[in-house]
């Protein structure tokens, strides 16, 4: 069941996608959180962000929707209060991944060198370049191969550990080669599909903003699609998420092309989600007469 995600070297494939899962230490009432693969932490910026104001959560149809502005307590705070702990899950054989945010090239780069600073426990760093940069009209970070690829070029000399990144679902076949041209060591995708949901009463957002980033099943089969043409796109490893809430959502990740799979919002209703998908993942595999996960990675006959 191992897997090595560009350099993650994992017990089994089952990761955490970052913002639905806290910094681990929250689900260890439910299951001992150190049977996964690895955990991706709330990103985590170079000093504290508010995020927006609440309304920030909401359900639609098959899934949810949100606009929490990556609202976290810095680099150095996220240390201070889950440190030990963190350090603690690693040394269960849980890898932890801290994942960096930033509203610019330089917000990114003061965040990925407090985390090589203040996090020498952790396995992998994950740049979250789904965020809005602000300096250029709230235009996304890496919504271009352009802009990516400048982003990732200003960080990979910066971080010794695995670099991921994690890609907003557009132009992914593009982005995904501009990132790998630049050294990320693994991509991560999807992050969510910006929605709208609007009460109809009151005819305002259900949110504080007038849109929000949908994940859950609702996007599951559009996420499967996407990590099948970024693995066609690129040869570094890819960690798959969007709607994964089952082990059968996980095996379509897999055999799409992703050595790892992140299960996101369906922690929020299932806490042993994740657990849960790492049995079911191993029984897939001996049903299917792999003596190891990795031979399924791929392995879809189109």
């Amino acid at each position: 069941m191992s897997v090595d995600l560009g350099g993650v070297r994992m017990a089994n494939p089952v990761n955490t996608a970052s913002g639905t899962f806290g910094f681990g230490e929250q689900f260890e009432g439910f299951f001992d959180v150190a049977r996964l693969g690895a955990i991706t932490t709330k990103g985590c910026s170079a000093v504290p962000w508010d995020g927006n104001p609440a309304p920030r959560m909401c359900e639609v149809p098959s899934g949810m929707m949100n606009t929490v502005g990556l609202a976290n307590p810095g680099v150095a705070g996220m240390v201070e209060q889950y440190g030990a702990y963190l350090a603690g899950l690693e040394e269960r054989g849980c890898r932890v991944i801290v994942q960096a945010a930033g509203h610019s090239v330089d917000e990114y780069v003061a965040a990925v060198e407090l985390i090589e600073e203040l996090c020498p426990w952790a396995s992998g760093v994950e740049m979250n370049i789904s965020c809005p940069n602000i300096a250029r009209g709230g235009a996304l970070v890496g919504g271009t191969p352009e802009s990516a690829a400048e982003v990732v070029r200003a960080v990979r000399p910066r971080v010794r550990r695995p670099l991921l990144v994690k890609m907003a679902p557009v132009r992914v076949d593009e982005i995904a080669r501009a990132c790998e041209a630049e050294g990320a060591d693994a991509l991560s995708l999807i992050n969510t599909i910006n929605g709208m949901s609007i009460d109809v009463r009151t005819r305002r957002s259900r949110l504080s903003k007038p849109t929000g980033g949908v994940s859950g099943p609702a996007v599951h089969a559009i996420a499967v699609r996407m990590v099948w043409e970024a693995a066609q796109a690129v040869k570094i490893p890819i960690n798959g998420m969007g709607g994964v809430a089952t082990w059968r959502d996980a095996a379509e990740m897999i055999l799409a092309g992703a050595t790892s799979v992140s299960v996101g919002t369906a922690s929020f209703y299932d806490p042993t989600a994740a657990s849960d998908i790492v049995d079911g993942l191993a029984a897939w595999a001996a049903e299917q007469g792999a003596t190891d996960i990795n031979e399924l990675i791929g392995a879809v006959e189109c």
